[in-house]
Order: structure tokens, then C-alpha cells, then sequence
């Protein structure tokens, strides 16, 4: 349960004793809101400092709520705690002239454990690892005075070791009562003989802890179970203990069976309450605007329809009609339900039909006789939240040339009572929509708009609604999406929405309409049914054969280079290419006896050579200018191409003149996803979609194996226009080694091109899983500058959100699921 003030950590302060720190964030506490800390129920004396930055917000960003500022609580505790019982922490909240209103306890601790707290040190053993007959341990101790360690084996013998210290400037952003604590983080070094009974002691002449250093237990996980789950949860257990080891196994269960977690319980804590709802329906607009919503009937079980009519009938923004077309015949089962419902509400109007009709004729019939200012499409038997029209004419109101709009969805079972399967979507992403029908429902269009598109074509029934959106996106770049739940589809059993298998001719419908999208945009492209219904792939039969530059920066690491080179040569059924091989201050003799060997047997390979210090970004741009393609192909030394038609995947879609960089689908040795595209804000930052996922699965809504647009790709396999590249200034030199990527593709993004993520290229990147932190001082201080260049230049779009994401989905993960709130 979230307090107005959370408490993560509780600590002494370094340098005072009787200083207690507790560090936490602010939830909703508003400014008459107060903090009480007392001692056996005596008041105490405290200060509150408040930080914040792109470290806080990265440290807090598990909450999922945003959190930008964190406060540190500094308690002044009496000089001897001898005969106290408890401390505690109380939010006050007061309401009106102050009076206090009601106290919340938000934290206590028995004095007992303060006062052991007092007398240790604040460490952390991060790492043991086992090589041969050394155990090499990692952590930090924080202290503004010289810390030892001392190392005992069995019997309390001292163990001769190594011990080094360096800065640690994650530590340092925790203990900030101190200006800076050089030698926060240690390395050590020791033989380890019996492999049981070594402790470590950690001293700094006024505070000491030990612990139990558990080597035999580390070659046991190691060497035993290795790699395998038992081995990883062993590994958590041993240093997280047992009740975080089964919080976590929990957390990994209900990952398990209900990926979107409790989605009930989100549902219900996001909904507007009954205030919000009644605060919309008072809510006036500048310009009253009509919203027509359509609906094509036939034989509709009326449980169904009147359910849908007292959804329209309760938006709480009233400026609506409802058209109803029935097309169902001449003996319609429903018409003495219509003529009541006529005569009870004035907002409906019903259209009848002698005839049956099939839907796109039905559905046009209610659009004929529509009289609103904007389009609402709705299917007989499915619901409106309360706030739908709402929250689309709310959004007519912040962007009033906007002449499309779709929001977000869940399903309906058929007795109303479970809400499932909720799809957040991504804002308009026109290579996904060529790969599903995304928008889906809520489906709302401008009349304008659909007089430049036309009526529901027939030719694609079935599949009407998705040549609808492609032929509107076609006439309009206003497409707005509101990423809030706005339609409850029923999930009938022979329905599309829960049975896709049920109509087959649906989806081939809905190949038919991406195919006449393509042919009308008069690009050369094949469409084919993608790995399950209602998923489609492109093949693009570009005349053009484009000359490739494969830019590869190379320092020794021949043995990768080969299999990376071999890899294309022997699998590639696209031949026109070039290799820049970049050198990069190589050291080994052999290096450059490959490059002789390379250039003398393979025309198509060039070798040069950087003489400057190792910058990630100047060494890719020193490759470009050299590029004689037309298309560029930043590509890693450790990447194995995995299908013959990898490049043309990366190539055709980049042919397209509005995209502007291709990215691939990227697996680590083990099969498993490195990389499925970028997700800007994931980790506080940046990072991978759906990162080591199994090889093998769809991701969320299929987003792993469907080709779409990303705010971002990685720079290990990306493919880009020469042109392009050289008009955003190529990788931006300020970033060494990280961001640059990312960098880039916002930069195309500025220019007005597309990135695309494109699944069906496919490489192994034999990146290390486990290559650790950035925790040198050199390199944290270069990867702390770099991440504060890349926040400061783009903070307006990483507030805003990454587009192509979704505001109700986690940023801690990478798996897409539920936030928490």
C-alpha cells in the first residue's frame, strides 16, 4: 500500500551516530500535510533535504509512478536510546483551519535494532566468484573514514588477500550527508582453501561488521547447477534470502499464468471515479460537437444490443446520436425492441432493410444517415466506457486538427462480468499497421476525412474496417491515439475477438486491404499471411539492387570478425555489398595478418584504419565517409547472420523514402532476444524490448515477430540511408560509446523518417549477458556523462513518453506488462 511518505532506507548517519537517516519519496502529500517522528511517543527533532535527477528517477523507477524527487529524513536521536522501546513515523494530515484529521504510522523500528544499526557499517557484498583456486569478492562499504577488511578462513586464521578500493559513484549517490566518498567500492583477492567457514570483517575503528562469505555455496551454484533456473534462484536465495527469494518466486508465477498481472484490479484503480464522471457530464466545450455512433445490426441477441444502447446512453459527454442499422430482413427479430427505443429516446435512429445485408453495406446505411461532426464505430454486441465520447472530445480539444482517433481496448466475457486480455497500444505506427489491425476499436474519424475516403468497401468484408483505416491513414496524418481503455469488445467463442481460427476468410480479407494499400501507394510489395491469423508480412520486390557498405569496427577479436564476415558470405542471398572493416588500434600481430589475408582473397573487403582513441560514434563516422553504398549497415564484429535473406529484410523496407533506419531482431547465444527493438524511458533510460525473452515467443500482442516502427533500434545490426546518415551529422561524437545509437535514430526521427524494427532479419549478437556494470571510476564517470548529454538533449520526449509505447505499461521491464498503481 503506497503512504503519503514511503520509507526504502533506513541508516545512521557516516560521520554523526546519533543522526538517524531515513530515505523515501512523497506520494500525494499535500501542503498541509505534516511528518511527526517520535521516540516512545516524545516528539523528535528532524530535517528533510529533497533530491533529484535522472539518478533518482532511474533508482525509484521500479514504483512505475513517475517518481522525480526522493527526501532524506534526518532524525536526531537522544544520546542514549538505553530504556526506549520504539520509534516511530507518522504522517499527519490536517484538513481546514488546522485541525489534524487523521495520523498514518508510515514506519517504525524496535530501539533494539537501532541500536545495533548504530554499532555496524553499511556494506554490501555484491559478487563472489570462483576461478580455479581464487575467490575474487565485490561490493562497497560507506564510510568517511579508512576502511579494513580482513578475511578468515575456519578457526578465525587470517587469510592473506588483496584488497582494492576505488569511487563508486552509485554509492556515492546514496550517502549524501557527505560531499564524496572516494574509496567506496572494494575488489578482493584470496585463495580459498576448504571452501567453508570464511567470514569478512569490516572495520573502520568506530563501526564494524562481518559476514559469512559463502564460498562453498558459490561453487556449488556455479559448478553444480550452473546456468540452469535452479542454479539462478539458488544464486537469488543465497544473497537475497528467503523471504525477498519468495517474494520474487511469487512475483515470477503470477508472471507466469497472467502476464498482465491483476489486470482487474488496474482496470478498477485507473477507471474515473463516480466524481470524475460527474464532473465530465458538467463539463462545457468551446464548440458542442456531434458524435455520431454507427452500428450495423443483425439478429443481435438483445441482452447484447440493449447492453450497447445503455452504454451510449450513459457517456458523459452528451452531444451524441446513435444510428442504428438493421440488417437483419424483413422479419426482423429486433424491431419491436427499435420502436420502443425510437420513440423512448430521441438520439437514435434506426434504419431498416427489406433485405438482409452484409456489413460493409449495413454499416454504410448508418453512416448515409450519421449527421455528427465526427464518426464513431461500434459493433452490436460490444461496450462504450462512460467516458469514451468524453475523452475524444477532450482530445478534439487539445489537438483540434486531429481528423482520427483510436484508444486503447480490453474484452468482455459473454456474461459481462470479466474484463481480460487489456491491448495498450502503440500511437500511430504505420508498419505495424501493416502488420495487424492494431486500432481495432475505438475507432473515431472526422466527417470531412471519411468524404475524402469513401464508404465501407464490400470487397473486403470481413475484413471492411481494416481497409477502412488504410485507406484513411492514406488521406490524413492526424491520427491521434488515446491510450486509455475506451471499448469493451465481447469475446464470443466463434468470434475473431477470442477464436481467431473461426474466420479464416477474415484475414484474408485483411490481406487483401494491406495489398491494395500497398498497390495504391504504388509501392512494390507482396503480402502474405504472418505466423498466425490476423498477422501479415510484407515482401518488398524493389528493381533497384542498391549497393551496401557493411560498416564493422574491429580491435584484434579476428576469430569473431571471421565468423561474422563468413556468416554473410556463405548465407547471404543479397551479393551487393561492400565490408569496410574499420581497425581500431589492434595490438596482435595476427590482426593484421587477417587483413592482408581478408583484402588479398575477398574483393569485396576494405580495411581501415583509425588512429585515434577508441570513440564509438568518430570510428563509425570515419567509416562512412569512406562508404562508397548508397546504404549503410552499422554492424558488430560479434554478430552471426542467422537467415540468407537478412539483408534484403534490412534493405527494402529502407528503400521506402519515408523510413530512415532498419533494425533487426537480435538473439544472444542461447536463443533468447537481445534485441526486439527500443523502448525510450525503459530503465529510466533507454532499453531493449522484450530483452531475454525465449526465442520462440510472440511478445505482447505479437510485437517480436511483427515488423513495426520504434523510437529507436541498436546500433549492433542497423541499417540506414547514406543520405540520411550524413544529413543528421552521422553517430554524435560526444558519446563515446553509449547512447549513440539511440542518439541517431532520434535524430532521424527529427528529420521526419521512420525506424523501423523489422523481425524477419535475424543475427546471433554474442554480447555477453552477464558483461556487468559500467564500474571502473573511468568508465562510470564517462557513462554518467554520457546518460546526462542524452537526458538533457532529449528530456522533452522522454517526459512526454515514448509513442510507440504506452503510458499504462511498466517501464522497470522490459516484457511490457501492467504499471503498477
Amino acid at each position: 500500500m503506497l503512504e503519503k511518505f514511503n520509507v526504502v532506507r533506513a541508516r545512521f548517519h557516516i560521520e554523526k551516530e546519533r543522526i538517524l537517516v531515513l530515505q523515501g519519496w512523497k506520494y500525494g502529500m499535500g501542503p498541509k500535510d505534516r511528518l511527526k517522528a517520535a521516540l516512545d511517543g516524545q516528539e523528535l527533532s528532524w530535517e528533510m533535504k529533497t533530491y533529484d535527477g535522472m539518478e533518482v528517477r532511474q533508482r525509484y523507477m521500479v514504483y512505475d509512478l513517475g517518481i522525480e524527487e526522493e527526501c532524506y529524513l534526518y532524525l536526531t536521536l537522544p544520546e542514549s536510546l538505553d530504556g526506549k522501546n520504539e520509534l516511530t513515523l507518522w504522517v499527519i494530515e490536517k484538513s481546514g483551519e488546522g485541525l489534524e484529521s487523521a495520523e498514518h504510522l508510515v514506519y517504525h523500528e524496535k530501539v533494539s535494532k537501532l541500536q545495533k544499526m548504530q554499532k555496524e557499517m553499511d556494506f554490501f557484498l555484491e559478487q563472489v566468484i570462483l576461478e580455479k583456486d581464487q575467490c575474487y569478492l565485490k561490493g562497497w562499504a560507506a564510510s568517511a573514514l579508512p576502511v579494513s577488511v580482513i578475511l578468515k578462513g575456519s578457526g578465525g586464521k587470517v587469510l592473506e588477500s588483496q584488497v582494492t578500493w576505488h569511487e563508486r559513484r552509485d554509492v556515492n549517490q546514496i550517502y549524501r550527508e557527505v560531499e564524496k566518498l572516494p574509496y567506496s567500492g572494494f575488489e578482493a583477492v584470496f585463495p580459498h582453501h576448504g571452501l567453508s567457514g570464511v567470514s569478512m570483517e569490516v572495520d573502520n575503528g568506530e563501526r564494524k561488521s562481518v559476514i559469512k562469505v559463502p564460498v562453498a555455496s558459490t561453487f556449488f551454484f556455479e559448478n553444480m547447477l550452473g546456468n540452469s533456473y535452479m542454479g539462478k534462484g539458488m544464486r537469488f536465495l543465497q544473497r537475497h534470502g528467503w523471504k525477498k527469494f519468495l517474494i520474487r518466486t511469487n512475483q515470477a508465477v503470477k508472471q507466469k499464468f497472467s502476464p498482465q498481472g491483476d489486470y482487474e484490479a488496474y482496470r478498477k484503480a485507473a477507471a474515473p471515479s463516480k466524481e470524475e464522471l460527474e464532473k465530465q457530464r458538467r463539463e462545457e466545450f468551446a464548440e458542442d460537437l456531434l458524435f455520431s455512433v454507427v452500428v450495423p445490426l443483425y439478429k443481435t441477441p438483445l441482452k447484447y444490443l440493449e447492453k450497447l444502447v445503455a452504454s451510449v446512453q450513459q457517456q458523459t459527454y452528451g452531444n451524441w446520436e446513435l444510428c442504428l442499422s438493421d440488417g437483419s430482413g424483413a422479419d426482423s427479430p429486433l424491431e419491436e425492441y427499435l420502436e420502443k427505443l425510437e420513440k423512448r429516446e430521441k438520439r437514435v435512429k434506426v434504419i431498416r432493410s427489406l433485405k438482409p445485408l452484409k456489413i460493409s453495406e449495413n454499416t454504410n446505411q448508418a453512416l448515409l444517415a450519421a449527421a455528427g461532426d465526427f464518426i464513431v464505430f461500434a459493433d452490436h454486441d460490444d461496450l462504450l466506457t462512460e467516458d469514451a465520447l468524453y475523452e475524444c472530445r477532450k482530445a478534439l480539444q487539445k489537438k483540434p486538427e486531429t481528423e482520427m482517433i483510436y484508444s486503447d481496448e480490453d474484452k468482455i466475457s459473454m456474461n459481462g462480468n470479466r474484463y481480460f486480455q487489456p491491448h495498450f497500444k502503440s500511437d500511430y505506427n504505420p508498419d505495424l499497421l501493416c502488420s495487424m489491425n492494431y486500432f481495432c476499436h475505438l475507432v473515431v474519424v472526422k466527417r470531412s476525412l471519411l468524404e475524402r475516403t469513401g464508404m465501407l468497401n464490400s470487397e473486403f468484408d470481413g475484413a471492411q474496417d481494416y481497409d477502412f483505416v488504410l485507406r484513411c491513414s492514406e488521406q490524413t496524418d492526424q491520427i491521434y491515439h488515446i491510450p486509455k481503455v475506451l471499448y469493451h469488445w465481447r469475446a464470443h467463442e466463434n468470434s475473431t475477438a477470442e477464436n481467431p481460427e473461426s474466420k479464416g476468410y477474415a484475414f484474408e480479407a485483411g490481406k487483401r486491404a494491406i495489398q491494395a494499400h500497398y498497390d495504391r501507394l504504388q509501392i512494390p510489395a507482396e503480402v502474405q499471411m504472418g505466423e498466425y491469423p490476423g498477422l501479415y508480412r510484407t515482401f518488398y520486390h524493389w528493381k533497384e539492387q542498391p549497393l551496401i557498405s557493411i560498416l564493422i569496427p574491429n580491435k584484434d577479436h579476428t576469430e569473431d570478425l571471421d565468423q561474422c564476415i563468413q556468416s554473410i558470405e556463405k548465407r547471404s542471398t543479397y551479393r551487393n555489398y561492400e565490408y569496410i572493416i574499420i581497425e581500431n588500434n589492434s595490438e596482435l600481430p595476427e590482426t593484421f595478418a587477417y587483413y592482408k589475408k581478408l583484402e588479398a582473397e575477398n574483393e569485396k573487403a576494405r580495411v581501415i584504419y583509425w588512429k585515434g582513441t577508441f570513440n564509438y560514434s568518430a570510428i563509425n563516422n570515419f567509416g562512412a565517409e569512406a562508404a562508397r553504398g548508397e546504404y549503410l549497415l552499422l554492424l558488430n564484429n560479434d554478430t552471426e547472420m542467422i537467415n540468407p535473406e537478412c539483408l534484403w529484410e534490412l534493405l527494402a523496407p529502407c528503400m521506402r523514402e519515408e523510413v530512415g533506419v532498419v533494425g533487426a531482431r537480435l538473439y544472444y547465444e542461447d536463443h533468447t532476444i537481445q534485441h526486439a527493438g527500443v523502448v525510450i524511458g525503459f530503465g529510466g533510460i533507454a532499453g531493449h524490448a522484450f530483452l531475454g525473452f525465449d526465442g520462440e515467443a510472440n511478445g505482447y500482442f505479437s510485437r517480436i515477430i511483427c515488423a513495426q516502427n520504434y523510437s529507436a533500434v541498436t546500433a549492433a545490426c542497423m541499417m540506414t540511408k547514406k543520405s540520411v546518415y550524413q544529413q543528421a551529422g552521422g553517430l554524435t561524437e560526444d558519446l563515446v560509446v553509449a547512447f549513440n545509437d539511440i542518439d541517431y535514430c532520434m535524430k532521424v526521427q527529427e528529420l521526419g523518417k521512420l525506424i523501423v524494427y523489422n523481425p524477419y532479419a535475424q543475427l546471433y549478437h554474442y554480447e555477453s549477458k552477464s558483461r556487468g556494470l559500467e564500474d571502473s571510476p573511468e568508465k562510470q564517470e564517462r557513462y554518467y556523462k554520457e546518460m546526462k548529454y542524452f537526458v538533457t538533449k532529449w528530456k522533452k520526449f522522454m517526459d512526454q513518453g515514448d509513442p510507440y509505447y504506452n503510458p499504462n505499461l511498466t517501464l522497470s521491464k522490459a516484457d511490457f506488462s501492467l504499471k503498477q498503481i
